[in-house]
């Protein structure tokens, strides 16, 4: 009996230990400074966990500048610069914003275009410290891609360019499983 007992208990933490691992999968991406010359120094990090049918990002960053801030998934995992118009523009190598569907439009987080917007980030002089949703992403997405932070908001529009995000700040390769 005792032994039928310690091999049921073993059941139940091998058990539960598996639909823990399920649930508790997550990914965590270490958040770089980015200029149009190097990937700088680690400004943070963000760990994205499947919440719901999306994801939740916990955004932890220190050295952005107050403000608001676009914050995107990119294509490409790289965050190196790449040349435009024969100039090299930060992160760049990131490429477009992630698009399966092929919207080529910018409507937020929850609307029908790309799905690589995601919430606007609020840094203080403190930095950025919070949890966004993105309903309409899944872990299986981001593998591989990049996240970007912008030096400006994002009207989440084609007009100006890219929502008026401007230049690429911060930038992290989200790792593969």
């Amino acid at each position: 009996m005792h032994k039928l007992a310690k091999l049921a208990g073993v059941a139940v933490l091998f058990s539960s230990s598996l639909s823990l691992g399920v649930f508790s999968q997550e990914l965590t991406v270490d958040m770089n400074a980015v200029s149009d010359t190097a990937i700088g120094d680690r400004v943070g990090t963000v760990v994205i966990k499947a919440e719901g049918s999306g994801v939740a990002l916990a955004v932890e960053l220190t050295g952005i500048p107050p403000g608001e801030h676009g914050f995107h998934v990119h294509e490409k995992g790289s965050c190196s610069a790449a040349l435009k118009d024969g100039k090299p523009v930060a992160a760049l190598a990131a490429g477009p914003h992630y698009d399966p569907d092929g919207h080529k439009s910018h409507k937020g987080p929850t609307g029908e275009g790309h799905r690589g917007d995601l919430p606007l980030l609020t840094a203080t002089e403190k930095g950025v410290s919070v949890t966004v949703l993105a309903p309409r992403l899944k872990l299986a997405d981001l593998a591989g891609r990049a996240l970007v932070v912008h030096g400006s908001g994002d009207n989440y529009s084609d007009q100006p360019e890219n929502g008026g995000g401007m230049a690429r700040i911060a930038c992290g390769v989200i790792p593969q499983k």
